[in-house]
């Protein structure tokens, strides 16, 4: 079920953290007390994979009570064509899954990803950097529920 906002999302339990990417899917899980944040090796997607069906996967193994998607917005909130394909795979995972699921703005969180990164090799980011987006779309959404 997709929310429009934290309001019904659970307070408890491990939640995902999803960056999606044409190419590469990036996946963070929080531990079930929301204190830390880990990171998990990246998706890499092949020509018809069902995309859907792997995050869900992952959710069911990790335990997890909700997901959370970074939303790619322009900085003024307009959307884009990736904005589309990314409400595209929420719809679909949203049939693959019981699991509320709710987005959060991704603005500027592969910068913050890298950066906390530190001095990494040119080869590392690519495999890193995804995940390490996941890790901080999942920390501000944990922010934006405590909060709430």
């Amino acid at each position: 079920m997709i929310l429009p906002d934290f309001k019904g999302f659970p307070r408890v339990g491990r939640i995902i953290g999803v960056d999606w990417g044409a190419r590469r899917i990036g996946v963070a899980v929080s531990d079930e007390t929301r204190t830390f944040v880990f990171v998990r090796p990246t998706i890499n997607i092949g020509r018809g994979d069902d995309v859907a069906a792997i995050i869900a996967r992952v959710a069911t193994n990790e335990r997890a009570v909700g997901v959370v998607v970074g939303l790619p917005l322009y900085p003024d909130g307009a959307e884009s064509d990736t904005t589309q394909m990314v409400r595209e795979f929420i719809n679909a995972l949203s049939q693959k899954t019981d699991l509320p699921i709710v987005t959060v703005e991704e603005n500027l969180t592969s910068v913050s990803a890298q950066e906390s990164m530190g001095r990494v090799r040119v080869c590392d980011i690519k495999e890193r950097l995804d995940s390490e987006s996941a890790r901080v779309i999942l920390e501000n959404a944990i922010a934006l529920i405590n909060r709430a």
